[in-house]
């Protein structure tokens, strides 16, 4: 009897995708707080080890199999997103058996989502992912297959600056308040959280590299 465990690379890749957007939408509500020496406080979302990781795979199969490929996973990931919302809901709005009565309400405020903020993560999700391989693409086209480095941060910080902007504008702009306000308080979680991001994302750089060769392997 065979008794090796085969797992095709394309799906363990998609799986590890899939997994990521799971953790960013049930879990990045949490956020801790990072020391810079001579920097305020930095508080960032636990989103910010796996959301990287996203736009990383993204790269991956972008440069090995292709745009449309890409953005065929994308859609299934806000596909993913927006089933996750969906039952959230359905989930929350539920009455608990008498056994958990006593923890309903911490199961209804850790998933239970407000629309706004549901909203919001996934209109940036869906606007980032396609754009981040759109520019790795355009990129790919004016640099040829050369400097995957490049292709890679760029489309990465490009596309994670809108992603940031977008949701935490929809998410948390106040219109009980002057817009020179609003613009003051999103500027001041908007930069240091992209900031964050970008740095994750130089340093998962050889991650791509590694990828692609992996997966190469067996195309």
């Amino acid at each position: 009897m065979n008794t090796k465990l085969n797992i095709n690379k394309m799906d363990l890749l998609i799986s590890l995708y899939i997994a990521c957007i799971a953790i960013s939408e049930l879990m990045g509500a949490k956020t801790f707080p990072i020391a810079i020496p001579g920097l305020p406080i930095l508080n960032a979302s636990v989103a910010i080890f796996v959301l990287p990781l996203v736009f990383t795979i993204n790269d991956i199969i972008t440069e090995v199999y292709g745009k449309e490929r890409t953005r065929s996973i994308v859609r299934s990931g806000l596909l993913v997103i927006v089933v996750l919302l969906l039952f959230s809901l359905l989930a929350t709005h539920l009455t608990a058996s008498s056994r958990f009565i006593s923890t309903e309400p911490a199961y209804d405020v850790i998933f239970g989502l407000s629309a706004r903020i549901a909203a919001a993560s996934l209109t940036a999700f869906a606007i980032a992912e396609f754009m981040d391989v759109l520019i790795f693409v355009k990129v790919r086209e004016k640099l040829g297959n050369k400097t995957l480095w490049l292709r890679n941060n760029v489309s990465n910080m490009i596309s994670q600056l809108f992603d940031t902007v977008i949701f935490m504008t929809l998410a948390f702009y106040s219109f009980s308040q002057p817009v020179s306000n609003n613009v003051h308080f999103l500027l001041s979680i908007v930069v240091p959280y992209w900031l964050l991001k970008c740095s994750m994302s130089v340093i998962e750089t050889p991650l791509v590299y590694l990828g692609v060769k992996w997966l190469k392997e067996d195309k």
